[in-house]
């Protein structure tokens, strides 16, 4: 059976899933998004798409559109909590083609379901999914008793998937020992385009423009044994955000005066999935291989999937195979990009005074001298893509 005859149901209406939705709808798929919110939203405020997401975008045709209403990035300067200069790494010497931009998490929702609905995806609100049971013909049943079934079932349905079980079993994600607060800020700072990242002993904070420059992203994460609930929707006191960084330089504490009700959540670590696909199911993003905030490529590992997981179906008949593939495509890269993030987080928050010296001192030296070099340790993130040879979409 080809793409152009399957009925294909997508569960989650964030950034994989109405990417594949719209993968898969141009290539001539029957796609329906499932969505239990009443409405396409995504909570949270910024994130960065780096070049191997963007060229995702680009392909899916809504390139364009995203870049218009976010912020190109030009660098990424790490500063010490004290507010002296690290090192720079210039995003202005990755090749033009490849982009890196700063983008508020709703607006690419709204550019993606607009993306869906422009190629024929149905997108249903207010399905809240009990069980997916695989088969020659999966079958999701609803809370409300109701059943659907389809061709293929992807669960694009983030940490707390329905799938995710049906195909790995039960696992418990262990707290990392870190929490993170986020919000956004007016830019009342003629802040340029760049990811200002303040490194200090147990906690770093994040910062980059939004939206044209007009507000600023703020990701903060302290190491602290007080746990927070894993999940997004919860918030907290300013203040408490305050105090946590109260020592760090002036410039990170002007940022954070701006801030009234950060949101607050703890930093779980789940295993990545072992097995993405089962008959007539696969999963996809967050619901196969969630990863912490420390390389930016979250939002970025579920666009390569959707692209990914699409081309495979358009380029075999059988199902399964073509699933297996998919799988076996994703599965070594996304494990390695999450396992380097999971070793980032002690970069920024060396505590040991002389050590923490040292390592930023190599950090400078090597800024001054091979600028380029430290770059490049990147290309194996940022120059994948995975459009290349793949077929138009």
């Amino acid at each position: 059976m080809s793409v152009q005859d399957r009925d294909i149901a997508v569960i989650g209406a964030g950034i994989g899933g109405l990417a594949a939705a719209r993968a898969l709808a141009l290539r001539g798929a029957k796609v329906t998004v499932l969505e239990q919110a009443a409405e396409i939203s995504e909570v949270g405020a910024g994130l960065q798409i780096s070049p191997n997401g963007f060229v995702v975008l680009q392909a899916l045709g809504l390139g364009d559109a995203v870049a218009q209403g976010s912020v190109r990035g030009e660098a990424v300067q790490l500063i010490d909590h004290a507010g002296r200069d690290v090192v720079r790494l210039n995003l202005i010497n990755l090749p033009r083609s490849q982009g890196y931009y700063f983008v508020h998490r709703s607006d690419i929702i709204e550019i993606l379901a607009k993306g869906a609905r422009d190629a024929g995806v149905k997108i249903r609100l207010l399905q809240k999914v009990d069980s997916i049971a695989p088969g020659a013909r999966p079958e999701i049943t609803f809370t409300n008793g109701a059943k659907l079934s389809a061709d293929l079932v992807i669960g694009a349905d983030g940490l707390h998937s329905r799938l995710r079980p049906v195909l790995n079993g039960l696992h418990t994600p262990f707290f990392t020992g870190q929490v993170a607060w986020r919000a956004t800020v007016a830019n009342r700072f003629s802040r340029g385009p760049e990811v200002r990242l303040f490194m200090g002993p147990k906690r770093h904070l994040v910062s980059y423009p939004l939206r044209g420059g007009a507000e600023i992203n703020l990701v903060a994460i302290q190491e602290r044994s007080l746990w927070a609930e894993d999940g997004w929707a919860q918030t907290d006191d300013a203040e408490n955000l305050r105090t946590a960084f109260d020592d760090f330089c002036p410039e990170a504490q002007e940022l954070l005066a701006g801030v009234s009700e950060p949101g607050l959540w703890g930093l779980f670590r789940y295993p990545v999935a072992k097995q993405w696909v089962g008959q007539g199911v696969a999963l996809l993003g967050d619901a196969a291989h969630p990863t912490l905030p420390f390389m930016a490529q979250g939002a970025n590992m579920a666009l390569e999937a959707a692209w990914v997981l699409a081309a495979e179906l358009a380029k075999a008949q059988d199902l399964a195979r073509a699933l297996e593939a998919y799988q076996r495509r994703r599965l070594p890269r996304t494990k390695r990009v999450i396992e380097a993030a999971n070793g980032n987080a002690w970069k920024y928050h060396l505590s040991f005074a002389p050590f923490r010296f040292a390592a930023h001192t190599a950090l400078r030296i090597g800024g001054r001298i091979a600028p380029a070099k430290m770059l490049r340790q990147f290309d194996w993130i940022y120059g994948h893509d995975v459009t290349r040879n793949s077929g138009p979409a």
